[in-house]
């Protein structure tokens, strides 16, 4: 199982460079090039209503999760990573559940995610913490031949609706 604390990345932190570095590299190592915010992960990090949750092991980023509440209405968990040495120990887990919490104290009534359903470990990590899905999007990534995407939305299991469709798959959860 993980160990460690999970921190919450604050704007005026002074090791912000260095965790923002050490996140960009595990972008580039984790998703290809048309999923990596690379680029612009200290820009997105500056938005208003997000946040980012990260674990370090020996001075480093193991993994991390980035939020975003855009209203009342909603949130999103916009990405997911763990370093390979890693995975299966319990930090994706521990990082996402630490997520929907932040997300939960913001009073939204649904948080969604997007995932690609090949990624079999993650689908099974986001049905387990309550995850259903929603839609299913055919062709989302059809000008670049990759899979379909899945949106997954957070919701007790009272209030479970799957739609399931040829052409969308979106999971979801009700905060």
């Amino acid at each position: 199982m993980a160990t460690g604390v999970i921190v919450e990345l604050q704007r005026n932190s002074p090791n912000w460079a260095t965790v923002v570095e050490d996140i960009v590299k595990l972008e580039r190592k984790i998703f290809p090039k048309h999923e990596s915010l690379a680029r612009c992960f200290d820009e997105e990090l500056r938005k208003k209503n997000s946040g980012l949750l990260y674990r370090e092991l020996d001075g480093e980023v193991a993994g991390y999760v980035m939020y975003s509440w855009p209203s009342s209405l909603y949130a999103s968990i916009t990405k997911l990573a763990v370093k390979d040495a890693c995975r299966k120990q319990g930090y994706g887990e521990a990082l996402l559940t630490a997520a929907i919490q932040k997300c939960r104290t913001r009073n939204v009534q649904r948080i969604t995610l997007h995932v690609d359903p090949l990624r079999t470990p993650a689908v099974n990590l986001y049905k387990k913490l309550g995850f259903k899905i929603d839609n299913l999007i055919e062709g989302y990534y059809s000008s670049i031949e990759m899979p379909i995407e899945c949106t997954w939305i957070l919701m007790p299991a009272s209030e479970i609706e799957v739609k399931i469709s040829p052409k969308i798959c979106i999971f979801s959860i009700f905060a």
